[in-house]
């Protein structure tokens, strides 16, 4: 039998970079596999479900009422949350992260719904068809620990604290967010295709911003979507500004691309 001390050496010390990777999957998924409990029978069901992040970065999920795993989690809100895309080659090698947390729903006419709604609208704008039904509900899944595997060898495990971020300036932040992301992709989508390709080191596309927050920016073109961390957190939304200027600044020197607009936003 194997002992409980061999048991965890299959777990490497939490890294800053096994966060990083882990947060980078979790903010940038568009849908992941959730694992409830059945009422009545206890047996798990799992289903796929559309997927974003608050502004803490902790996931968000739209579920219709008349769904099994909505039932499931009114009754009991213990569930599971697993993100990661297989790529080619063996689908055991590419990076998962599975959350346990808590899901707690959002009342449908509160200002915590509003915000949600901007926001998962913004990242997955084609459930704009749904999102208004009544029978929709947010639901917000409270991370309690994660396991990370970024691929064979590579496991970890991770807190509540790795996952969420408390920067105090986050309300002001996220107040800014959608204004900030609606002035970008309009006025100054250049910009956001200069992140993309310096920063995020993608091909040229359409590339539209999509997510602004404390710690980093969440780029779209279609389907591909790519994360670009900060150097340091944002702390105001004048550092948010800032911020993108010098960002839009360093990637159009360093991509030799000559100056067609000094403003990046207002």
């Amino acid at each position: 039998m194997m002992t409980e001390d061999k048991k965890k050496d299959v777990l490497l010390e939490t890294t800053a970079e096994a966060v990083r990777e882990a947060k980078t999957l979790i903010r940038s998924a568009r849908s992941g596999s959730i694992a409830t409990i059945e009422p009545g029978t206890g047996w798990p069901i799992a289903t796929r479900v559309g997927v974003s992040t608050d502004y803490d970065g902790a996931p968000i999920i739209l579920v219709s009422k008349l769904a099994a795993h909505t039932g499931a989690l009114l009754a009991d809100p213990r569930c599971s949350l697993l993100i990661g895309y297989p790529g080619r080659g063996d689908p055991l090698a590419h990076a998962r992260v599975t959350i346990a947390a808590e899901a707690r729903e959002v009342e449908r006419d509160s200002e915590e719904h509003q915000r949600l709604d901007t926001r998962y609208l913004i990242h997955q704008q084609k459930a704009k068809l749904y999102s208004g039904l009544g029978d929709f509900r947010y639901f917000r899944l409270e991370p309690k620990s994660a396991s990370y595997n970024g691929g064979f060898g590579r496991a970890y495990a991770l807190t509540r604290d790795n996952l969420l971020n408390a920067n105090p300036a986050n309300p002001e932040l996220a107040a800014s967010e959608a204004d900030a992301i609606e002035h970008m992709n309009d006025d100054h989508g250049e910009a956001v295709g200069l992140y993309a390709e310096h920063f995020a080191k993608a091909a040229p596309g359409k590339w539209r911003l999509i997510g602004v927050d404390a710690e980093g920016m969440d780029l779209a073109d279609g389907d591909d979507i790519r994360r670009i961390w900060f150097e340091s957190e944002l702390t105001s939304s004048k550092d948010m500004h800032m911020t993108l200027v010098k960002m839009a600044g360093e990637a159009r020197r360093a991509l030799n691309r000559p100056l067609k607009d000094a403003r990046v936003a207002s």
